[in-house]
């Protein structure tokens, strides 16, 4: 029988980088079905393993890009996905199979959410859900940010560089500094309470035939609870004189009580086993945003690491956390079902 540690090992030993899930997501299955559980892959990809409804233990497959060298040092577990998020994944598969609660193990997380929008829109609501990110053995994760995603692209006539009208890549550079001084906000706010505007790709010049200067920069914004996408779309449109943005993806903003069902038992479990319980709120995005907007029932995000390791050359996860998060899980799938 694979205990933990093992699971946890093989499960970062075996790359899944968004888009090549399939041998992770085998593995998962394996191990249901070695413990005598139904377990299946969707039409998505995603693991399917049905238990008990009244809670759904979920995490994400999928890593960002990056080898790092799978090894154990000293106790602690180093490789890509370590800490983001298959030590949350191995703990929840664990923990469900203790508990017999429904587990599902979601694609594509690290870029649109594929697999979480499949799993809601081919299921309904659990009863709660506890949703794999790391927060630290004795964190519970209450709020993420949303985000909004778009490409602003622009064409202007081709011309002499001494002309003072605007090209179309200075039309891009205007539109972006009237959309940052609109969003800004002073030092008070917090990072979670701010729209974070950010260009992450920029392309521009003459086009092939010399007739035309064009300019495309994808944008993506973090968009606080007390705002939602669509407001954050208006100002930006509001913010254009030249060139259109083609928007691609939004997901909402996610807050909720420290005071549900599911967050109580996470602080009862956290202090039984000697931790004082962190509530935190992330200025990222995962699925929990998806799963929040979709189901309305409680839901946190929960599991073992620092997420400041997220995607760093660094990732590393200590197994006596990794251990520890199991042991809280299992108290709280306990006192949920």
């Amino acid at each position: 029988m694979t205990r933990p540690r093992e699971l946890l090992v093989e499960l970062v030993e075996t790359p899944s980088v968004s888009g090549e899930e399939a041998a992770c997501a085998d593995r998962l299955v394996e191990y249901f079905r070695a413990n005598g559980r139904e377990a299946w892959l969707d039409s998505a990809g995603n693991v399917r393993a049905p238990g008990d409804d009244e809670l759904l233990l979920t995490s994400h497959l999928d890593t960002v890009p990056g080898e790092i060298p799978v090894r154990v040092e000293d106790g602690t577990l180093w490789g890509r996905g370590s800490v983001d998020a298959k030590g949350s994944l191995a703990a929840l598969a664990v923990a469900a199979v203790r508990s017999g609660a429904t587990f599902a193990g979601v694609v594509d997380e690290e870029r649109r959410s594929r697999g979480a929008r499949h799993l809601v829109a081919d299921r309904p609501s659990p009863g709660a859900v506890i949703n794999g990110e790391p927060s630290g053995w004795d964190g519970l994760t209450l709020g993420y940010r949303g985000l909004l995603a778009g490409t602003y692209v622009g064409t202007s006539e081709s011309g002499h560089s001494s002309r003072p009208e605007n090209n179309a890549i200075q039309d891009a550079f205007a539109w972006w500094t009237r959309v940052e001084a609109a969003l800004e906000r002073d030092e008070w706010h917090s990072a979670f309470e701010r729209v974070t505007p950010k260009p992450v790709a920029v392309e521009g010049g003459p086009t092939p035939d010399g007739l035309s200067v064009e300019a495309t920069v994808d944008v993506e914004f973090r968009v606080p609870p007390d705002r939602t996408a669509a407001d954050v779309r208006e100002l930006a449109d509001g913010c254009l004189e030249a060139g259109t943005v083609n928007w691609q993806d939004a997901v909402e903003p996610v807050l909720k009580s420290p005071r549900t069902p599911v967050a109580r038992a996470f602080r009862a479990a956290i202090r039984a086993a000697d931790g004082e319980p962190r509530m935190l709120r992330k200025t990222g995005t995962s699925d929990m945003n998806v799963y929040a907007e979709a189901w309305g029932c409680p839901i946190v995000s929960y599991g073992p690491g620092d997420s400041g390791l997220d995607h760093a050359p660094d990732e590393r996860l200590p197994l006596a956390a990794f251990d520890r998060a199991v042991g809280v899980l299992e108290t709280v799938t306990e006192r949920l079902l």
